[in-house]
């Protein structure tokens, strides 16, 4: 009767262990890739802009904490906010009032980008601001961080995601077993 007993509470045990967590409910498919989309411009980028057959007026400029950078004759523009070709665009179209550029080719190229930065708090080896020159997986920036401490949820991870259309924050749950294995 004892090893009945025993049997019993050891097949209990294997089931709790087994069970893991429930599964997580979230449209994952329905969340933007930024691989698919043209850069958007930051504070801190760093952009070559080359007008052909001109060299007087071809600089490399440092998007500027208020989101500007300064160009010869045209000044200060709005960089931060913008792809590259919309900033191709507006350049085009302030030097029309100095220059001939119909037919002139302007090349807007990003020359370092700096302003991809993500933060990753809690129970991680070193939480805080991280940043990178390509984008980054979920798994990326939890090794970047030191990988998860022994009393972190492994279950319970959120993305938090900034919506700039909304202006609203959404939490996406995560579960970092389905994340390491490549299954997320």
């Amino acid at each position: 009767m004892r090893s009945d007993r025993r049997v019993k509470r050891a097949m209990l045990v294997l089931l709790i262990v087994g069970c893991g967590s429930a599964p997580l409910t979230y449209e994952y498919a329905k969340e933007p890739d930024p691989r698919n989309k043209e850069l958007v411009l930051g504070v801190g980028d760093v952009v070559g802009i080359n007008v052909w057959e001109n060299p007087q007026l071809s600089t490399e400029a440092t998007i500027r904490p208020d989101g500007t950078i300064t160009m010869p004759l045209v000044g200060d523009l709005k960089a931060a906010g913008e792809t590259p070709t919309a900033l191709k665009a507006h350049i085009k179209e302030r030097l029309t009032d100095f220059v001939k550029v119909q037919g002139t080719e302007i090349t807007v190229a990003v020359r370092q980008w700096r302003s991809y930065r993500f933060t990753v708090s809690g129970e991680v080896g070193k939480s805080g601001v991280m940043t990178s020159d390509q984008y980054v997986t979920v798994s990326e920036a939890l090794a970047m961080a030191g990988g998860l401490s022994r009393y972190a949820k492994r279950g319970d991870i959120k993305l938090m995601r900034h919506d700039p259309k909304t202006n609203q924050v959404r939490q996406i749950p995560l579960d970092y077993d389905e994340l390491a294995s490549g299954r997320r």
